[in-house]
């Protein structure tokens, strides 16, 4: 009994109280910072789509991602500190489906991903095509009496538009912005833009478009004055 204390109690002695402070102030850290469980709700980010293809899912998908981590931590996260990406590289036109997994989502270091909804993904990829359609001008306006339009013309002309293949062959013209005429009585010149509505189909160097409303007298109805 005269050995016992020596040997297994006060045998490093300075080691084992440190432990305790160790042990003690680990405890303290947790029980003043809980683990908490929240969800964002991020946009799905497509990395390295090879260049001959464009993605023709015209919705653009979100995940719902459950991350756990400390409780102060998680008061501050926000949808910009997490991005869910899914890396296209190599993958062929068609209908694709990509499972979602926490090793496609970064996130701060503190937090670990416990849940992504949906588990999986699908889009459609298309060849990317580049097509050169005509610009048809949207006229509106009140004019004078016995006065209506002779011609609209559009300078340029045509302009070039990109995007899914399937997409860009159904797009017959591109439009412009409204244009009011309203008091035109010979001759006015507007400068507009033009678009496309398909939100798939972009135009391709997009820049002012002159458009010039020509007037003309209506002929008079038979028998008028």
């Amino acid at each position: 009994m005269s050995t016992f204390l020596p040997r297994y109690v006060f045998r490093n002695l300075d080691l084992k109280i440190i432990s305790v402070f160790v042990a003690f102030g680990l405890w303290l850290a947790v029980s003043h910072n809980p683990i908490a469980v929240t969800e964002i709700v991020v946009p799905i980010e497509f990395h390295h789509i090879p260049d001959n293809l464009e993605i023709a899912s015209e919705s653009v998908p979100q995940a719902q991602v459950r991350v756990q981590g400390p409780e102060r931590a998680i008061r501050r996260l926000t949808a910009a500190d997490v991005h869910v990406e899914v890396d296209l590289t190599g993958t062929p036109a068609g209908e694709r489906t990509f499972d979602l997994t926490a090793q496609q989502v970064k996130e701060p270091r503190e937090f670990q991903v416990k849940q992504i909804i949906p588990a999986q993904l699908q889009i459609s990829l298309d060849t990317r095509m580049t097509r050169q359609v005509e610009i048809r001008p949207r006229v509106t306006g009140n004019f004078a009496s016995g006065l209506r339009i002779a011609r609209v013309e559009a300078v340029p002309s045509t302009v070039m538009i990109r995007g899914p293949r399937k997409r860009v062959e159904t797009v017959e013209a591109a439009t412009t912005d409204p244009v009011d005429a309203s008091g035109a009585m010979d001759r006015a010149s507007f400068t507009t833009h033009a678009y496309v509505s398909d939100p798939l189909v972009q135009v391709v160097q997009p820049g002012p478009i002159r458009v010039t409303i020509i007037m003309e007298r209506a002929a008079a109805a038979p028998g008028g004055l």
